[in-house]
């Protein structure tokens, strides 16, 4: 099956046109006219980056969501790609409505009627792996109806059990893979497509990050309505907004764009940093700006999450960062176990200061985040540092918010506007109010603890004892035995003495 898929996976590119971005490269340019003349049936006459688009639309949804990262990189795309899969986000050809009619009554088990008071055959939103209705409760609710695209999961799992032969060839032939944990990654990004595939994970997902914000001033998450959620089907309330990738829309209503784009900052770093859990699939598509200039969260199948020692660890490098404490960075990477003990810290110091130095004192739009990870890597790669895969939804994530950001504001200046929010977060775990606010947490169980401690002493001290006895007990038992088996063998000598003398004397 594998190799089916493969022979499709180059089919599709070949159809699409996509072997000019390959030839366009080097020593492989002097094929172009070779493979043009071969191929003079095709019909290229779309734009490149239209032709891209169809490409990973016809490719299937791990390609759709590809393409949607790469969407949110202007830095890194000519301008006319990066406009063609921004369509990507949210203009996913549909799937047929009567398919979705079909959903709803099989799993409702009743006609569409008795379940919603209206219901619009029309998708509103459409992507990878579901698309999205509007309807009404027959309370006058107004809800959002997100329906499992039938057939996804056979087709994800066959593109996954691709990637993960791919992976398995680069680990073994490419030298660096081992160290990236490419088949841990591919792992992962699974694990993610099957939460994805389960909308009655993403309604618990949505559920706590609404707890999250719950009287937010920065961000609206919509409510879920238990009662109608199942496996491939979730209601929600409709939330109404702009898309934040309309920026003159926005600016139309009133909005304050650098104002936006700086509580978007705050909002991913109090996910990250006070909750450990954050929407990790922040493009345009998923992202709305409501009347109250409020950002609001849709489509919550993709969430990650953080240890308090990933948190902290994370805070001192960003932290570091900012001070430009390059040494501290070094001896973080050490300390938790990311460089090898070995590693010259001093070395270490040096060439991370070179990577990072000249991003400082700019604003965004003169810093290449892309090629700034592009020189880390090649650093890291020197030193041997590890790929964590645990953080890889998180490094997704800063990508995604990059975008928004350069998209809303390309003079906010993302380390400055993050900063005391991270200091802030740092005294609090560390600092004076840090040991207060751990106190107060504990308060409880010690409230439980201190009455029972006499009694504890108590038992402790009786274990002690009976121990004590036990040994003591274990012990002589043991003497014990070593003098029955000294006075049995004295008893064995006296005879066979006896034995003797009776046998020499008259």
């Amino acid at each position: 099956m594998r190799i089916f898929r493969l022979i499709k996976i180059n089919f599709v590119a070949f159809r699409f046109g996509l072997d000019e971005f390959f030839f366009s490269h080097g020593r492989l340019r002097a094929l172009r006219k070779p493979i043009k003349w071969l191929t003079f049936w095709r019909r290229l006459d779309r734009p490149r980056g239209e032709r891209l688009r169809l490409a990973l639309e016809a490719l299937g949804p791990i390609f759709i969501k590809f393409g949607q990262m790469l969407s949110t990189r202007r830095d890194l795309l000519p301008t006319d790609i990066a406009d063609e899969l921004a369509k990507l986000q949210d203009q996913v050809p549909p799937f047929p409505s009567d398919q979705a009619l079909a959903t709803l009554e099989k799993v409702y088990g009743k006609p569409i009627g008795e379940i919603f008071a209206s219901f619009e055959e029309k998708p509103v939103a459409s992507a990878s792996v579901a698309q999205v209705h509007l309807a009404v409760l027959h309370d006058k609710t107004e809800v959002a109806v997100k329906i499992l695209r039938p057939g996804i999961a056979p087709i994800i799992a066959h593109d996954v059990s691709l990637m993960d032969t791919g992976a398995m060839v680069a680990e073994a032939l490419w030298p660096d893979g081992k160290r990236l944990k490419l088949r841990e990654v591919v792992s992962e990004f699974a694990r993610n497509l099957d939460d994805e595939l389960d909308l009655m994970r993403e309604a618990s997902n949505c559920s706590q990050l609404r707890r999250n914000f719950l009287n937010s001033t920065l961000l609206l998450v919509p409510e879920v309505y238990w009662d109608y959620c199942h496996t491939n089907i979730m209601v929600m309330q409709r939330v109404k907004g702009i898309p934040i990738s309309h920026v003159d829309e926005l600016r139309a209503h009133g909005v304050d764009i650098p104002y936006l784009a700086r509580m978007g900052v705050e909002i991913f770093f109090t996910q990250v940093f006070r909750d450990g859990y954050f929407h990790a699939d922040m493009h345009p598509g998923n992202i709305f700006v409501g009347n109250d200039s409020r950002y609001i969260a849709v489509d919550f199948g993709i969430m990650g999450t953080l240890s308090n020692d990933d948190k902290n660890y994370l805070a001192q490098n960003f932290l570091a960062f900012f001070r430009r404490d390059y040494r501290r960075v070094a001896e973080a990477h050490v300390e938790a176990g990311w460089a090898p003990k070995e590693t010259r810290v001093d070395d270490f110091e040096t060439a991370i200061r070179a990577v990072c130095e000249p991003i400082f004192d700019k604003p965004l739009k003169e810093i290449s985040f892309g090629r700034i990870l592009l020189q880390l890597f090649q650093t890291s790669r020197q030193f041997n540092v590890e790929i964590q895969p645990q953080l890889v939804l998180l490094q997704k994530t800063l990508l995604n918010i990059e975008g928004l950001g350069r998209d809303l504001d390309p003079d906010l200046d993302l380390w400055k506007t993050a900063k005391p929010f991270l200091e802030n977060w740092m005294s609090e775990q560390i600092g004076l109010r840090g040991f207060i606010s751990r106190l107060q947490e504990e308060a409880p169980n010690w409230g439980v603890i201190f009455p029972q401690f006499p009694r504890l002493i108590h038992h402790s001290l009786a274990n002690d004892r009976a121990q004590a006895l036990e040994k003591r007990m274990t012990d002589l038992l043991a003497e014990e035995k070593r003098q029955s088996r000294l006075l049995k063998l004295l008893a064995i000598l006296l005879a066979a003495l006896v034995l003797l003398l009776w046998q020499i004397l008259p």
